[in-house]
């Protein structure tokens, strides 16, 4: 797990907006949200894998998100 995933999900966390449109789009194409989230890494200099994203995502001690995921049918 690198310290960008962990900043990478802060960024998109802080941003509403950003959050309900990576849900709306993993609820339809979990993959697509995935390298989504990828780009928006690489375009803030923030770059990740999807399995540090996942990994980091595993890591969280946070109901919220972890309904997020559940919602998102585990896409993510």
């Amino acid at each position: 797990m690198t310290a960008n995933a962990a900043a990478l999900y802060e960024r998109i966390r802080s941003n509403p907006d950003q959050t309900q449109a990576l849900f709306r789009q993993a609820l339809q194409d979990p993959t697509g949200a995935m390298d989504c989230i990828c780009r928006l890494g690489d375009d803030l200099g923030l770059p990740v894998t999807p399995d540090e994203v996942k990994a980091h995502l595993a890591s969280l001690d946070d109901a919220d998100t972890s309904r997020w995921l559940i919602k998102a049918r585990g896409g993510l």
